[in-house]
């Protein structure tokens, strides 16, 4: 065929009737065919491919997909038409879900019943319509306008609760009432969708005034205070209608986190909140035209009045619901993922039976102790000190993690902060054993270059100048108690006889961030606080328990122990799981064992000699602990140990009227308090009375006083001209750094930084002597 019948073909339509090959015509005739033949392939493929393409969007076209989902949302206002016919407005039952709380001892027998809500419901025409709006304006700007519900915010909280990110707030007030009163405190997806409907119901049947009255008298205020006339009475002593703007601005805002902004448990940050909350409360009333502008410039945050005790809570029993009751309500804000709030609304008065870790002999014991040692030396009529006097102590078993004992003060109706948990005081030199602890597990040496352990030589001098790695001075010189000079001294003696000016080096030396990072492992909340060498003293804040867990992590070879008051929490025959309160191996068991030696001297040839070693109660019983007495005489410390039992007592000046830190000088005619006198005895007399006999450390390490013998320095009051492995500097100004306490239960001064000048009794404590201004003022803890 040739090209012109090809092409007359092509014209009509039809195929070659003859493709073209080699033998068929020339070679280039036959490759420019194959070229053709290939694009038609191709151009087939392509078709093939597009037809495929095309299927595709037939099934999901954007006429299908919309169609899907108007489809969706039919289903959905379908399926809410049917629930809102179905779901009806139910019977309060807030009032039903109200059931004593049980608390027993470790054996079993009941210490307690919690119960009686304390409550009183007022018309709302009693209280005061702009403390009405202070409500409205703290929680529901538009209450007054809206359908009772919040679509974003709920959608949101659906979101979250399904994604496990609990409660992010959003909520009407009605809303709020409807939960508070008609339903509960689950967080599920069930009772959020309950919560809308029966909001929507309530807001178009029930006047807006009447959700208002029921939502703050339904509410939880804190202090065990359900309702604005328990809380009116419980934080200003007033009646509801007798509540001032400003106060009733505090208990509206009081109600984001009644727990956390009770002005009279607050941390700093807590109140800063609060306060911050408070003036937002009063900027809206005047946005909304609620109140005046010039009054409101006017107006100052209304300091509460100091907490009441509940009736049934006399003695040690205040504290320890109190405590069960904050480590109940963390584990449910961290393993349910709900607010502080609602968690402290679902343990208050839902039938809880909750069993303590307290042995009550154990407990008789060291009230028995604080009592022998301690309030039966004390004279408030003939000495005014006496009346500023405050102990607090908590007792640990090492193994296990349990509060055996605890003494919060002398009556929770008395004195509502818990001594034993409170953390606006100075541990003092009891946090000199981290500082070694921080040097064994970091492998730390000193300026020369040697390893730091119990035998290492420092420079003992007082008011020695720290200096670092370069050699330069850091600014920071402590004074050692009554400014003893001990020359050349191991650390061993610097342990003994709590020599500030080694540790302040040794602090340095290790690196404070490292030292801080090991105090955080042992248990002590070191929150916000700057690596600054003045901390080497034991200036930040801790509490009894606090340091009671940091000595038990010791005791029990470095693995984390973190006092626990509860044994068991059940609730509607469900058991909550509460954590193991020992974790994980957070120092080696040799650094720890070595610190534990090393404390042994402390006992054998130290402070507390006289109190521990040498009572006759002892019946060869190994010890272990560390004294500490604060600047300004404002604390004193001994925590202490044997194999079995950890327990830290803790002495606290508390002016009786003003509740700031007052000093101790001339309690019980002493001239001065220091840890080796009334804690040491009041640790002696109760753990002789209940630990184990002749029990001895099992101790993994070559070094220490447990394990070799010490020596003992001559003490001079001139500076010592023996060589040291650091070198000895003049004095020079003291540095001004100084560090935020942290958070604690009452406010509190800020700590004095003069050295006390009292002389001491015997026998012989540290001071753990601060310079002037220690401290970074620009900490923002």
């Amino acid at each position: 065929m040739g090209r012109a019948e090809e092409r007359r073909a092509r014209q009509r339509g039809g195929r070659r009737a003859a493709p073209p090959t080699r033998s068929s015509g020339t070679p280039s005739e036959g490759l420019a065919s194959g070229g053709r033949a290939a694009a038609r392939k191709a151009a087939r493929g392509k078709k093939s491919a597009k037809k495929g393409k095309s299927g595709i969007r037939r099934l999901f076209t954007w006429k299908k997909i919309l169609g899907a989902f108007l489809g969706f949302c039919l289903l959905g206002i379908g399926a809410f038409i049917v629930m809102y016919m179905m779901i009806d407005v139910p019977k309060g039952n807030a009032k039903a879900q109200e059931q004593s709380n049980i608390y027993k001892y470790s054996n079993g027998s009941v210490m307690a019943r919690e119960g009686d809500t304390n409550r009183e419901i007022v018309d709302l025409s009693d209280v005061p319509k702009p403390v009405q709006r202070t409500f409205v304006a703290a929680e529901n700007k538009t209450f007054y306008t809206d359908a009772g519900v919040d679509l974003k915010g709920i959608a949101r909280g659906l979101i979250n609760t399904l994604s496990g990110k609990g409660k992010q707030g959003g909520s009407t007030i009605t809303q709020q009432y409807v939960k508070n009163y008609y339903l509960d405190q689950d967080q599920t997806v069930t009772r959020k969708l309950k919560e809308l409907v029966i909001s929507l119901k309530v807001d178009r049947e029930t006047p807006k005034d009447d959700i208002l009255a029921g939502y703050i008298n339904t509410s939880y205020y804190g202090r065990g205070a359900y309702g604005i006339q328990a809380a009116a009475q419980d934080y200003y002593r007033v009646d509801a209608s007798k509540l001032s703007v400003e106060q009733g601005a505090y208990l509206a805002a009081l109600l984001q986190a009644p727990s956390q902004y009770d002005w009279a448990v607050a941390s700093k940050t807590g109140k800063e909140l609060v306060t911050a909350r408070w003036n937002y409360v009063l900027d809206n009333m005047v946005q909304q035209g609620w109140l005046d502008k010039t009054k409101r410039a006017e107006m100052t945050f209304p300091v509460p009045k100091e907490p009441k005790a509940a009736p049934g809570m006399e003695g040690q029993k205040g504290y320890f619901i109190k405590l069960a009751k904050q480590q109940l309500e963390k584990q449910l804000v961290a393993k349910e993922g709900i607010t502080q709030d609602e968690a402290e609304a679902r343990v208050e008065n839902s039938g809880w039976t909750i069993t303590l870790n307290i042995d009550k002999k154990k407990q008789a014991q060291l009230e028995k102790a604080v009592k022998t040692q301690l309030t039966s030396q004390l004279d408030p009529k003939k000495r005014t000190v006496d009346k500023n006097v405050q102990a607090g102590a908590a007792s640990v078993d090492p193994k296990t993690g349990k509060i055996v004992a605890l003494y919060g003060g002398t009556d929770y109706t008395k004195h509502y902060i818990s001594n034993a948990n409170r953390t606006d005081y100075q541990p003092a030199s009891t946090f000199k054993p981290v500082i070694l602890a921080a040097a064994l597990e970091n492998n730390s040496e000193t300026q020369s270059g040697k390893a730091i352990g119990a035998d290492t030589i420092y420079d003992g001098t007082s008011k020695r100048q720290v200096v670092d790695s370069d050699g330069n001075k850091v600014g920071f010189g402590p004074e050692n108690e009554d400014d003893a000079n001990y020359g050349k001294v191991t650390v061993q003696t610097a342990m003994d006889k709590s020599i500030n000016s080694v540790f302040a080096q040794m602090g340095v030396d290790v690196g404070m961030d490292k030292v801080l990072a090991t105090a955080t492992k042992l248990g002590m909340d070191t929150g916000k606080l700057r690596p600054l060498p003045a901390y080497t003293l034991g200036t930040m804040g801790a509490s009894p328990i606090q340091m009671a867990g940091v000595y038990a992590t010791l005791d029990n070879h470095g693995k984390q122990v973190t006092p626990s008051i509860i044994k068991t929490a059940e609730q509607g025959g469900t058991e909550f799981q509460m954590p193991d309160p020992i974790g994980e191996q957070v120092i080696s068991r040799e650094a720890a064992d070595t610190v534990t030696s090393v404390l042994t001297g402390v006992v054998d040839d130290g402070t507390a000699k006289k109190a521990v070693q040498q009572n006759p109660a002892r019946d060869g019983r190994k010890v272990a602990g560390k004294t500490g007495t604060s600047d300004d005489n404002k604390s004193a410390w001994f925590t202490g140990y044997t194999p079995d039992l950890v327990t830290s007592v803790g002495l606290f000046g508390e002016d009786y009227k003003t509740h700031g830190q007052s000093k101790l000088y001339n309690t019980a005619g002493l001239d001065r308090v220091n840890g080796g006198g009334f804690p040491a005895q009041i640790w002696a007399a109760y753990t002789f009375g209940v630990a184990g006999k002749n029990t001895k450390f099992d101790l993994e390490t070559d070094q220490g006083a447990a394990v070799q013998p010490t020596w003992t320095p001559t003490v001079s009051n001139t500076p010592s001209e023996t060589p040291s492995e650091t070198p000895s500097e003049t004095p020079s100004e003291t540095p001004s750094e100084t560090p935020s306490e942290t958070p604690s239960e009452t406010p509190s001064e800020t700590p004095s930084q003069s050295a006390p000048t009292g002389e001491q009794s015997t026998p012989p404590a540290e001071t753990s002597t601060s310079p002037l201004n220690p401290f970074d003022p620009n900490d923002d803890q």
